[in-house]
């Protein structure tokens, strides 16, 4: 029993080595200087035997150590083999490493190492210096190295571990397997250097049960348990432990108090030092479910370098063997990965079996993504196996609070097994105070990466091209809304009213908004009058030379001026004259604020002023609304809509925002772009993020669980806070520079400022710098101002005498001084409170900058995350992100701005006064005296005229409008068409026909039928290439089959007088006469009385489901779908066994009356499929004709530009469907049942069912196809039907067909104000009482004659064979298609007379007089049309 002895001291105060005798203690590990001479592996097997290894020189300071105990007239024997440390089972090349795997770092060579030097050894009489030799058997002295802490156990050694007196061992790590070849080798074979299956498994457990606490404890014992791990090389155990006072260790047998860094305490008892501690509420799972059929792949994400992985496998079956392969960054090899295990494991339970945990070592401090690879273990011959595998990774880790080191270590603890993810099983050699962390952070990205990670963009373009794509559309958007903030400060100036009277002085600001409706804003020139109780107001003309004034939307400001006050407003008149090129107007709010009093009156309007619109008026008063009016809820829901999405809503304001906004257009861009890139960053961060399979699911109508909430929860702090921020500084930022701010608060610069307006006095500057005071006494001071000047202007000859005059000023001016200082005090304040509300001016730099620092911040690192997510990832993620990014913009949030609007007009009933004045602007404007031309509503007559004028434009319009959109209708409609049929169907088509039709006669018998399917037949259904028809261009899909149909025996009866002659009779073919029995070969009555058996065969009849038919159309009659079917095989050889066995049981006979060839096939240069029947039909009297039916679709849609353009026509053409739908649905509503009374309306509506009837049989059409290949590729030994497919595509084809025909019907209607085709249509009008009489007249001499041809030739000319071809043949001749001499070879003189007649009556009489009847007509309505003219003219 070899015995490894070692001492600890302290566990923070480092190692107190205690070797044996004859052993040198040298850093943490013990050698021993063997004299004993042996070849390498008889060395490292001595040194194995003893737990430890040949001796590794790390360094200088080793070598030196080793130098001092050498013998210099000795060499000594060291190991350094020659392996590739990435890949330690490869070939023996590669870069000088030590036996552990671990870098010649140091090294004192002679001469540089040989190609193909496996073992080294120290040269004592050359100074000590090193030499590496390929022949390892050499005897030498050696050392071996016994690290402290650290054993490898051999399975033919006894090997134990031991610790002092006083001491109990506590294992650290252990694993049972193999991870280096030449550990525990007794000979050095060429299996060393080929590949091996080996892997190695984590027995910390075990080995911990065995021997912690132990003073002395046999490893050796436990190796059997483990199971063999690399068969070739045999296993070893490594074991890492430590020793431990055993005085220290007895207190873990009582109850312990643990303290964490959260605030929640918890109480254990253990009788090991062991701890489960809770994971923290945030903690995240990630959960792989991989089939086991093939290679299964899945990723793993290390956050840190002192991270523990715990992988828990749940296998679908067990036992289920399979090893597990890890890799960095790249998937792993059999030879090139970072670690390897074989499940199961030994355990007492499941999960322990199937429980992997990789520690920072085996990790090798690796950080980021890891694959994983799992392959399972088959025997011989089995390539794959029907198993499935779930496997859920936690990160964690556990850790102790190092008092000495004040910090946290993991020094002495280790993840258990057990650890789940709820809880972590901390297994440490000492106890303390103990924290547990699980990594719930999100998706990590190191930017120190950055050149990498931008080097990778060749290959994953997407992130960053979409963001670069967003900072060039900022830009450009930028651009745009700087223009439309100049275009913004122009709306908002209040617009001084050019035809006021410079002598009134009482104010009234107007706020008109117009609506936000279709063609809202007008063109003409609108005239508003105020009507007030005490007054109405002058006529003003509403204008503004500097802007355009009346927009979609917007709300024009207007400083109206009247002599007096108005009273209390009653209403407020609004006209316009109906110029310009737009001149309706829709008219929502108007309010009137007076200035003087600061009252506000609000006019809800919202009407159409116009001729052709509403009411049909220009010319309308509104009343004042009341408190009533105002707090209805459609007027507080329309007004808190429009605010929130006008100046609340970030993303809708950009377009709509109010002019008067201190929120500029720009910045609100900004403000967009920068929370875009910050949604985007957050998105990102938590994208992919795993799942928490062990938590609760919350269910509040919608399922959700507490890790969906925190990541909302934390995706709200990172990304609101600092745009809410940004929003609010824009918001609450005060300009630079106001106008109230700018003046003096003193007396001259008043005078100064009003002096430019109105040319006044001193004394009126005065009042105009207090006129911002808003009561009734400005009005009065204002008064006084307007009588002094007046005293001024007349002087002291208009009074009596100057004294008088003198006095009365006096009077004036002491009177408007107490007013003065109270007025003017009140000025200062408002001005102090106009100029200090709202952030400083400066602030808005403070935003730019946060606005710069978001954006580019959050651009930069989204970036990254994409780079690092690589392609397939980018683009999942950035599609999801622009569906939430429109979920969020379209719905969600005008969701919650209505459900907003409707909760403050239920609830709250706040009229929101957002009505801002300034009377500070429009007082640098000199007013013009008004045009009177202006100011007149239009006459009645004028608005008669001009409605009947619109009324024609919109006439016309809506004519070029549908004209337009019905030719676009149309080219749809003949895309549409055109992509349902190809021309190369005809060909082939033809091409199939002419093929099969050689060698038949118009009279076939039954031995010509025979013998033309054993020659043509087959010849061409089996061509030169096997599976292929004729020429080798068209595949036969599946087998071909005949089918027959028969009728019964005995089946018609026979004349008395010739029954002696004939003993039976057999009817023509008809559905009640037909033959649906059961027979044996031969046609011989079978025992199962006319059933069906279960197996088909020729004699037994089968029904149209069973053969999934359809009725067929021939010559003679309609025939069933079902019959007797004999499938003709795969190949010619049998499909002539099978026809010679048919001929020989005379299959085909007497009661036979129709023989179909049917089968299917698929031409791929055309892409098209041709169902193909070849039918032989008899009337019963022996001789059968050949006809043929051939059904040519298309089941795989081509992937040419064609077939997309022909897609994109079909969605366009139901979009028009929609539209016209839509329309017809208006007409409805406005004509109630007189629409169903309009011929056009009806042709409208026929068009839409039949676009809807082709839209549903072209669904199912494709439904069928699917379901008919799919039965295809499941029986390709039968034959394959596709008559339903076949029967779908034409129905679709006929419904497209009179699509066009009727939609091409409807372009007359089109042109119906062209004066031609109207007269046309009158003309048609005019004389169909006529038409139709001579058409019934026509109707009744052609079904005469048809008649009378069938009866006299319909036995002898095929033309007259059929009453149908009798009628079509009549009909021919109206049009001169005839075959006279047909008839006058058989009957010249009755068919002369016959058709003479014929030709006679009904083509020069009745035709005659049909044509002269719309003759005439057109004559009349001609007449008609000249004399509407002439009316039309002398009205204008």
């Amino acid at each position: 029993l070899a015995v490894f002895l070692c001492g600890s001291g302290a566990e923070n105060e480092g190692f107190v080595i205690s070797c044996a005798e004859k052993q040198k203690a040298f850093r943490d590990s013990c050698f021993e200087f063997v004299g004993v001479r042996l070849s390498f592996f008889g060395a490292q097997a001595w040194c194995e035997e003893g737990g430890g290894h040949l001796a590794f020189i790390a360094d200088e300071d080793t070598q030196r150590f080793l130098q001092a105990h050498l013998d210099p007239d000795e060499d000594a024997c060291i190991l350094v083999v020659l392996l590739d440390v990435i890949r330690p089972f490869d070939s023996l090349s590669g870069p000088l490493a030590w036996l552990d795997g671990s870098p010649v770092s140091y090294s004192k060579w002679v001469s540089g190492p040989r190609p193909g030097a496996a073992c080294g050894h120290i040269l004592g009489n050359s100074g000590f210096q090193w030499e590496a030799t390929e022949d390892c058997g050499k005897k030498l002295p050696f050392i071996c190295q016994f690290e402290s802490g650290r054993s490898i156990v051999c399975a033919d050694y006894d090997t134990a571990l031991q610790c002092g007196s006083g001491q109990l061992i506590m294992i650290d790590h252990a694993f049972y397997g193999r991870l280096r070849p030449h550990y525990c080798r007794s000979i050095f074979t060429a299996a060393a250097s080929t590949q091996h299956e080996c892997g190695w498994v984590d027995v910390v457990e075990s080995v911990a049960a065995h021997c912690d606490g132990r003073q002395l404890c046999a490893a050796a014992e436990l190796m059997s348990s483990f199971g063999e791990r690399c068969p070739d090389l045999r296993s070893y155990l490594s074991v890492d432990y430590h020793c431990q006072d055993s005085k220290l260790l007895s207190s873990s047998l009582s109850y312990l108090y643990f303290q964490f860094s959260v605030t929640n305490c918890l109480l254990f008892y253990i009788s090991v030092p062991q701890i489960f501690l809770p994971r923290p509420a945030d903690n995240q799972t990630n959960s792989s479910f991989l089939d086991l059929g093939n290679f299964s792949t899945t990723v793993i994400n290390v956050p840190s370098a002192n991270s523990t992985v715990v992988l828990k496998m749940i296998p679908s079956e067990e036992p289920l063997p399979f090893k597990v392969f890890l890799g960095y960054l790249e998937y792993p090899t059999v030879t090139n990965y970072v670690a390897m295990v074989e499940m199961p494991q030994p355990g007492a339970t499941t999960e322990e079996r199937y429980t992997w945990l990789l520690d920072p070592v085996t990790l090798k401090g690796n950080v980021g993504e890891h694959h994983l690879v799992v392959r399972p273990i088959v025997g011989p011959g089995i390539k794959s196996i029907n198993a499935n595998l779930s496997i859920t990774t936690i990160t964690t880790s556990c850790k102790f609070w190092n008092h000495s080191l004040q910090t946290w270590s993991d020094n002495g603890c280790r993840v258990g097994v057990n650890s789940t993810a709820t809880v972590t099983q901390c297994l440490c050699n000492h106890l303390t105070f103990f924290g547990s962390s699980f990594f719930v952070t999100p998706n990590l990205v190191d930017p120190s990466r950055s050149a990498q990670l931008f080097a990778s963009f060749a290959e994953n373009p997407v992130v960053v091209c979409f963001v670069g794509a967003l900072f060039v559309t900022f830009f450009l958007v930028v651009v745009w809304a700087r223009r439309k903030d100049i275009q913004d400060i122009a709306k908002v100036k209040i617009s001084v009213l050019e035809d006021n009277d410079p002598m009134d002085r009482y104010r009234y600001l107007l706020s008109i908004g117009t609506g936000h409706r279709i063609g809202a804003s007008t063109s003409s020139q609108v005239t508003v009058t105020l009507l007030g109780d005490a007054g109405s107001s002058e006529p003003h003309h509403l204008s503004d030379p500097r802007k355009i004034v009346f927009e979609r939307g917007a709300v024009d400001l207007f400083l109206l001026c009247t002599s007096f006050s108005l009273g209390d407003l009653q209403g407020i008149r609004l006209w316009h004259n109906n110029s310009g090129d737009h001149p309706a107007w829709f008219v929502s709010t108007v309010t009137v604020q007076d200035l003087q009093t600061k009252q506000k009156w609000h006019f809800l309007c919202n009407s159409w002023l116009s001729v052709d619109m509403d009411d049909c008026i220009l010319d309308k008063v509104f009343p004042a609304a009341t408190d009533e009016e105002m707090k209805r809820f459609n007027n507080l829901f329309l007004m808190r809509t429009t605010k929130d999405f006008n100046d609340g809503h970030l993303w809708f304001s950009v377009i709509n925002r109010p002019p008067g906004s201190n929120f500029t257009c720009v910045q609100r861009v900004s403000c967009c772009f920068s929370l875009l890139l910050c949604t985007m960053l957050t998105s990102i961060m938590f994208y992919g993020i795993p799942t928490d399979p062990s938590e609760q699911t919350l269910d509040l109508g919608t399922q959700f669980t507490w890790q969906q909430f925190m990541v909302g929860v934390q995706s709200s702090l990172i990304m609101f806070p600092v745009n809410i921020l940004i929003v609010s500084i824009f918001r609450n930022t005060r300009p630079r520079e106001t106008s109230c701010c700018q003046r003096k608060n003193k007396r001259n610069s008043l005078e100064e400022n009003v002096n430019s307006q109105t040319a006044s006095t001193n004394t009126n500057g005065a009042a105009e710098g207090v006129e911002k005071k808003s009561n009734k006494t400005l009005y009065l001071y204002k008064q006084l101002c307007h009588i002094e000047e007046e005293l001024s202007l007349m002087g002291p000859s208009s009074f009596p005498s100057a004294q008088n005059h003198g006095q009365t000023l006096q009077q004036v001016q002491r009177t408007k001084g107490l007013l003065e200082d109270q007025l003017f005090r009140a000025n200062c304040k408002t001005k102090r409170r106009c100029c200090h509300g709202g952030l400083p001016w400066w602030f808005v730099f403070v935003g730019w900058l946060l606005v710069i620092a978001t954006s580019v911040i959050s651009g930069y690192f989204t970036m990254l995350y994409g780079l690092k997510f690589g392609k397939q990832q980018s683009i999942s993620w950035l599609v999801s992100t622009i569906i939430s990014f429109f979920q969020s913009l379209l719905f969600i949030q005008p969701i919650k701005v209505l459900c907003l609007a409707v909760f403050f007009a239920l609830v709250t009933k706040n009229v929101d006064e957002d009505f801002q004045s300034d009377d500070c602007a429009g007082k640098d404007l000199q007013p013009r005296r008004r045009d009177g031309s202006l100011y007149k509503p239009p006459p009645p007559s004028d608005v008669e005229k001009m409605r009947r004028n619109r009324i024609m434009e919109q006439k016309a319009f809506a004519l070029l409008w549908e004209i337009l959109t019905y030719m676009g209708f149309m080219w749809m409609l003949l895309l549409v068409a055109y992509g349902q049929r190809d021309p190369n169907a005809f060909f082939l088509n033809q091409h199939i026909r002419k093929s099969f039709s050689e060698n038949i006669s118009d009279s076939m018998s039954l031995g010509d039928v025979f013998s033309w399917t054993r020659t043509s037949l087959l010849s061409n259904l089996f061509g030169v290439y096997p599976g292929f028809i004729t020429d080798g261009n068209s595949k036969l899909v599946g087998n071909a089959r005949l089918r027959q149909l028969r009728v019964r025996r005995s089946s018609c009866q026979i004349a008395g007088f010739v029954q002696e002659l004939v003993s039976e009779c057999h009817s023509p073919y008809s559905w009640d006469m037909e033959d649906m029995g059961s027979y044996k070969p031969g046609w011989n009555r079978s025992l199962t009385d006319n059933t069906s058996t279960n197996t088909p065969d020729p004699w037994t009849y089968q029904t149209q489901a069973q053969l999934r038919s359809y009725p067929i159309w021939g010559q003679l009659e309609l025939y069933r779908g079902g019959g007797f079917v004999a499938e003709l095989g795969p190949d010619s050889e049998t499909a002539s066994s099978t026809l010679e066995y048919l001929f020989r049981n005379s299959w085909l006979d007497v009661y036979t009356r129709a023989i179909l060839v049917e089968f299917t096939v698929y031409n791929a240069n055309v892409n098209l499929f041709c169902i193909v029947t070849l039918l032989l039909e008899t009337a019963a009297v022996g001789a059968f004709q050949f006809n043929t039916e051939l059904r040519t679709v298309r089941l795989y849609q081509s992937t040419g530009g064609m077939y997309i353009f022909v897609m994109a026509a079909e969605i366009i053409y139901l979009l028009f469907i929609l539209y016209y739908m839509f329309l017809q649905a208006k007409l409805v509503k406005q004509q109630r049942w007189a629409y169903f009374k309009n011929k056009w309306n009806l042709l409208d509506l026929t068009i839409i069912l039949l676009s809807w009837s082709a839209v549903a049989v072209f669904i199912a059409r494709t439904l069928l196809a699917i379901r008919d290949i799919a039965y295809y590729h499941d029986h390709k030994d039968q034959f394959a039907s596709f008559y339903e497919t076949a029967s779908a595509d034409a129905v679709l084809q006929y419904l497209i067909a009179f699509l066009v025909l009727f939609a091409t019907v409807k372009m007359w209607h089109l042109l119906r104000l062209h004066p031609k085709m109207n007269m046309i249509s009158a003309t048609l009008q005019r004389a169909w009482s006529d038409i139709s009489g001579f058409l019934i007249v026509l109707l009744i001499m052609l079904m005469a004659y048809s008649f009378t041809s069938y009866m006299i030739y319909g036995w002898k000319l095929s033309s007259y064979r059929t009453l149908a071809n009798a009628i079509l043949t009549i009909f021919s001749l109206q049009i001169g298609k005839f075959d006279y001499e047909e008839v006058l070879n058989n009957t010249s003189l009755m068919g002369g007379l016959l058709f003479g007649s014929c030709v006679v009556f009904m083509t020069f009489v009745v035709v005659n007089l049909l044509i002269s009847v719309i003759l005439v007509a057109f004559s009349e309505e001609q007449i008609q049309h000249k004399v509407t003219i002439i009316i039309n003219q002398s009205r204008k």
